[in-house]
């Protein structure tokens, strides 16, 4: 091949505006940050919406509430597939060593997780809608249409942590700091989206069926997440994260004014209403980053028999004498939020500052919380692995 040639062929592979030569990442690419914007502005919305329906009600369907979640699930899903196109289109000079192939399309592994996530999300908003015109207003949350944006917002937030994480290890060493950082910030987002909140508010906070419901749920993505991310203290600003975002609606939400449109309205509310305080998850998150890394050279199993119920009774050590406190006059201010009660909270069949009482008796409420011990080892177990996983990473 002569000079000339040798030369045409290395300027059309750098005039490539997508290509990469190698697989090593130099840059972080637009499409990751539009999917990171993506992911806040549908935390974001998903805040908004909670406050909105306990504020005002479900007086419309184009809420700023599910606007601000379309859009996140728009800009995060297109870029998810803006990605796989290009990487496709471009063929070898993209990296094909860093992507992987589905249908006959190539791209990182969580971009396909972030564009099946967004049309998801995408098309639970028209189908939420006729649901509601064919079936009136939700009685509660679990619809077709609530589980199917459900399963949107968990597709766009493990793929952009996926995506992340074979970006970490393809990094180089300035470049991966913040990259670390992003992944982090994206996991702390993904715990306000956990399952089986019902059991873990304020007035469940002195059952074992709390504990339980944090075990099933909480140790696997916040160990899996720290470890996969690399940091040293990767549970705890995970869970520093999660409280942050928590502590800003509860501070911000009440400056702005609402009004119920729908009844019955059993609380006078002049403001928008917030969700409650966070979970003090700093605390197990903490502990949890200290016994793994006394722990480094031990088995999987013997990390997770150590980490889990430590994990569990830790949270139970500060959340349970903090939950008096969130129950006594001195919390109903402006700082812990318990004054706020949504329009519909009827005082004459609930008493917001009583704990229910959910294990009838002793016996019932130790052998929840051993199950609750049992199941943080199992799912301690799965997060070491997912995080494992998610370090070996390369597509």
């Amino acid at each position: 091949m002569s000079i000339t040639k040798s030369f045409s062929a290395e300027s059309s592979v750098e005039s490539r505006p997508l290509a990469f030569v190698s697989a090593g990442a130099v840059s972080i690419p637009w499409t990751i940050w539009f999917t990171i914007v993506g992911v806040i502005a549908t935390m974001t919305g998903s805040v908004l919406d909670l406050s909105w329906h306990m504020s005002i009600g479900r007086d419309e369907f184009w809420t700023p509430g599910h606007t601000t979640m379309g859009v996140g699930g728009a800009m995060a899903g297109l870029a998810g597939l803006y990605e796989i196109l290009a990487t496709t289109r471009a063929g070898a000079f993209r990296g094909r060593d860093a992507s992987a192939r589905i249908l006959g399309a190539h791209g990182p592994g969580g971009a396909f997780l972030v564009a099946w996530g967004g049309t998801a999300m995408l098309a639970s908003s028209p189908f939420d809608d006729w649901w509601h015109n064919a079936y009136g207003l939700d009685l509660n949350f679990i619809t077709p249409p609530h589980m199917l944006l459900t399963l949107g917002y968990f597709a766009i937030m493990i793929g952009a942590m996926v995506w992340l994480a074979g970006m970490i290890d393809r990094s180089r060493e300035g470049l991966r700091e913040r990259v670390v950082w992003l992944f982090l910030i994206v996991s702390g987002v993904s715990l306000l989206f956990m399952p089986l909140l019902n059991f873990t508010t304020r007035r469940s906070m002195h059952t074992a069926a709390c504990y339980l419901a944090v075990a099933l749920v909480i140790p696997s993505l916040m160990i899996a997440t720290g470890r996969g991310s690399r940091h040293k203290w990767g549970c705890t600003i995970v869970a520093a994260v999660y409280m942050g975002i928590v502590l800003t609606s509860v501070w911000l939400l009440p400056l702005f004014p609402a009004q119920p449109k729908i009844g019955p309205v059993y609380q006078n509310v002049t403001h928008m209403i917030p969700g409650q305080f966070p979970l003090l998850l700093i605390v197990p998150g903490f502990i949890a980053d200290l016994l793994l890394r006394r722990l480094e050279s031990r088995s999987s199993w013997i990390k997770a028999v150590v980490v889990g119920p430590a994990f569990v009774l830790g949270l139970l050590a500060v959340q349970w004498p903090f939950a008096d406190f969130l129950m006594s006059p001195a919390s109903r201010n402006w700082i812990f939020g318990t004054g706020y009660l949504p329009y519909y909270f009827d005082l004459a069949r609930y008493d917001p500052y009583q704990f229910k009482a959910l294990e009838k008796t002793t016996g019932a409420f130790v052998l929840t919380m051993a199950a609750a011990l049992v199941a943080s080892i199992l799912t301690t177990r799965f997060g070491l692995a997912w995080g494992d996983w998610m370090r070996k990473v390369r597509r």
